[in-house]
């Protein structure tokens, strides 16, 4: 079974940055595309941004040009850096394949103040 393990999150002033990491277990890392996701409370999981196997991005509208995602596929893990933060950015942020895996893992929190 797959396990996610997030992390890197923390509380930072607007204009902060950070660099999120999730390593993956198990197989298949290297074929699947790999993706963030956000929650904020009360609120749906949304798509943050994506990585394919030969490191073709995507972003949401919302990101672009603040987040970059990469991956390290030896190590199995997928990065988010993040830069020029805003409020706005404070969620639960997780990683997961595209489509996904049924399970998730515990996710990390961002907290940006103004």
């Amino acid at each position: 079974q797959v396990q996610l393990v997030e992390s890197g999150g923390g509380s930072v002033q607007a204009g902060g940055s950070l660099r999120l990491s999730c390593v993956v277990s198990g197989s298949m890392f290297g074929v699947k595309t790999m993706a963030w996701h956000r929650q904020e409370p009360g609120k749906e999981r949304v798509f943050v941004a994506s990585i394919s196997p030969g490191r073709s991005t995507n972003y949401a509208d919302s990101v672009k040009g603040r987040f970059t995602i990469s991956r390290d596929n030896a190590q199995k893990t997928v990065y988010l850096q993040m830069v020029s933060l805003k409020p706005e950015d404070t969620a639960v942020y997780y990683c997961n394949a595209l489509p996904p895996w049924a399970n998730w893992g515990h996710g990390t929190q961002v907290t940006v103040s103004s």
